[in-house]
């Protein structure tokens, strides 16, 4: 069993004043390194920071920081390329971001209309698709450059808060909100094209009303929404 004073020396801390953190994630391709996503004033209102750590025997050290002029929310590393990770603003945009670049983003693509609470990158990884929740109660499936959204996700009654690829199921997403508590499950494939949902239970729990949704999302001639 580890020892209080122990675990105490294992700890590392990065400090970033003023900013805070609202995401973190580990690289899949290097095991020492983390991305957090930051904002000011918790995100009400200011800047946004995405910070790349590594943890090194000095403590955690900065490879980049990068600003940007909203909150930033969440971030997903690529589980193709070790280099790029997308990141989810207050400002409803979604940016691909480069380690190799210390300068600005590859790519900035505004198609959410409030604030972009959730990214997730596929971790099956021939699939190589982004989903990404918002303040504007949809989720959005994203080709790997965030050129243009493949399709868009509807069903909630509330703010997305989150949206994961399944490890396990190829082209399966979950994705829940808040207010009215929703789980939702996406089955995807090729180009897709949201379709009503298949099934749906709704219980009452906690005063709350939940609902269990799932849709079937079948292949379309331009998978755009």
């Amino acid at each position: 069993m580890i020892g209080r004073a122990a675990l105490h020396a294992m700890i590392q801390v990065f400090r970033s004043p003023g900013r805070h953190g609202y995401a973190v994630e580990v690289s899949p391709f290097i095991p020492n390194r983390v991305a957090c996503a930051a904002s000011q004033y918790y995100g009400i209102a200011g800047c946004g920071t995405l910070l790349i750590l590594d943890e090194t025997p000095r403590g955690l050290v900065s490879v980049r920081i990068w600003e940007w002029g909203d909150g930033l929310f969440d971030v997903a590393w690529s589980e193709t390329n070790e280099h790029l990770l997308v990141a989810g603003g207050g400002d409803g945009s979604l940016q691909l971001w480069d380690t190799a670049n210390q300068d600005a983003p590859l790519r900035v693509s505004k198609e959410h209309t409030q604030e972009v609470y959730s990214v997730s990158w596929s971790q099956t990884r021939g699939e190589n698709l982004v989903v990404s929740g918002s303040w504007d109660h949809t989720a959005k499936v994203w080709d790997p450059s965030l050129s243009r959204s493949l399709t868009t996700l509807r069903g909630h009654e509330g703010v997305v808060y989150c949206t994961i690829w399944s490890p396990h199921i190829p082209g399966c997403i979950a994705s829940a909100s808040g207010g009215v508590w929703l789980s939702n499950r996406w089955l995807c494939s090729g180009f897709c094209c949201a379709s009503p949902p298949c099934a749906s239970v709704t219980v009452l729990a906690s005063g709350k009303l939940q609902q269990n949704m799932k849709w079937r999302i079948s292949p379309s001639a331009s998978g755009h929404d």
